[in-house]
């Protein structure tokens, strides 16, 4: 093969191996989450302008996003906005093509505001929000990389991306915990549940704690009591529903920080809107769950800033959601293989899809060594259709 593939055994560290493991998820409404999702949603919007007018993809990367918490004072049964959030986007597009003015800022703007009152609805976007636009133009060499794309993006960095297969059991529930919270049916069962849940997963040996920070919106929350009464109910339907994919022992925490023996809104965690945006905890792109959905100390990682950066040729991007997509097929399709680890490190000014080194690291016996270089191969060869599924909102960016 030409491109440089390298299948080893897993010598590194295994965190199912180990009697403690750690692993956090920062839920939607998070304030990292938020800018994740608003930097991921401006380019995803202006991939789609860039295609309408001119057939094919321009230079930008809006992974530069900040959510600067506002104000507001909360009683039981309601509240209101005493300083709205703030967001700053920031990053660089192309503005210009061929004396052509491509309206960046009011593009960016309106897919801001959209996806607030998409994934906040219990926020005011009139009243509690303020979006302003400060997205520049690309450096000239950036922009230089790209225009010299032709079949093949050339890599716009020197970068690298990590993925793994299969998820541990900690990992698992942490998501899937997160996900049931924030799901439809529990929204309508319990409407009173915000868009901010931090899920924290402890495991020692077989034993497993979830704490879990749930904001409550205030209008649905008449006293201590109801507070107190949904949040045991809240807690009951997500054990019930954990227990059916895990039999060990599990222990579930919801807003230790409360004062259960208070009375008063400032003893509970309490919002307005569904977020702690709302009052002063701010968010950063990057700051939150890696491309697997999770934070995972116990794992390789790349640090890099997924959301935001352009699906053409950013490997930043592209090869840590290819290189989960690898391992999943690998872990899917391979006999004898238990556990993967991918990483592909590129070359600016490189082609994408003939990386510096794709390695391919496996725990299993008596595996198909060659069938997991055709596989990376192949995925490789494959490598732009990554771009046009994130287009498409096909894959978990955070």
């Amino acid at each position: 093969m030409e491109r440089n593939i390298v299948v080893e055994s897993i010598k590194g560290f295994l965190p199912e191996k180990s009697d403690v493991e750690i692993v956090e998820r920062k839920g939607i409404g998070h304030p990292d989450s938020i800018a994740d999702g608003i930097a991921e949603e401006v380019s995803v919007s202006l991939c789609k302008e860039y295609l309408k007018r001119f057939g094919t993809l321009m230079h930008h990367n809006t992974d530069q996003c900040e959510v600067i918490g506002g104000e507001v004072k909360v009683d039981f049964g309601g509240g209101e906005i005493l300083r709205p959030i703030e967001i700053i986007l920031s990053g660089r597009a192309t503005s210009i093509v061929n004396d052509e003015n491509v309206p960046v800022h009011e593009i960016a703007i309106e897919a801001a505001r959209n996806y607030i009152k998409k994934f906040l609805p219990h926020l005011d976007i009139e009243e509690g929000l303020i979006v302003e636009s400060k997205i520049g133009r690309g450096s000239a060499d950036l922009v230089n990389v790209f225009a010299r794309n032709k079949e093949i993006p050339m890599a716009n960095d020197t970068s690298f991306g990590v993925g793994f297969a299969p998820y541990t059991t900690l990992e698992n529930l942490v998501l899937k915990a997160e996900e049931f919270l924030n799901s439809k049916e529990m929204k309508k069962k319990y409407p009173f549940i915000g868009e901010d849940i931090k899920v924290m997963g402890l495991r020692v040996k077989d034993e497993i704690h979830l704490t879990i920070a749930m904001a409550v919106i205030s209008k649905y929350i008449n006293n201590a009591s109801e507070y107190l009464a949904g949040k045991e109910d809240v807690l009951n339907e997500l054990n019930d529903y954990l227990s059916s994919l895990y039999e060990g022992e599990l222990n579930i925490y919801i807003n230790t920080g409360d004062n259960e023996k208070g009375d008063k809104p400032s003893d509970f965690y309490l919002t307005l809107t569904g977020t702690s945006a709302e009052m002063g905890d701010d968010g950063s792109v990057g700051r939150g769950n890696r491309v697997s959905g999770l934070i995972t100390p116990y794992r390789p990682m790349s640090m890099e800033a997924a959301a935001g950066k352009n699906p053409f040729n950013h490997v930043g991007k592209i090869y840590n959601i290819l290189a989960f997509k690898i391992a999943n097929r690998i872990v899917e399709e391979v006999d004898n293989v238990n556990n993967v680890l991918v990483r592909i490190l590129s070359q600016i000014g490189k082609p994408i899809d003939k990386p510096k080194v794709a390695s391919v690291e496996v725990e299993g016996n008596n595996y198909n060594e060659q069938e997991i270089k055709e596989i990376v191969d192949e995925e490789l060869a494959n490598i732009k259709s990554i771009t046009q599924g994130i287009i498409e909102r096909k894959f978990r960016i955070f």
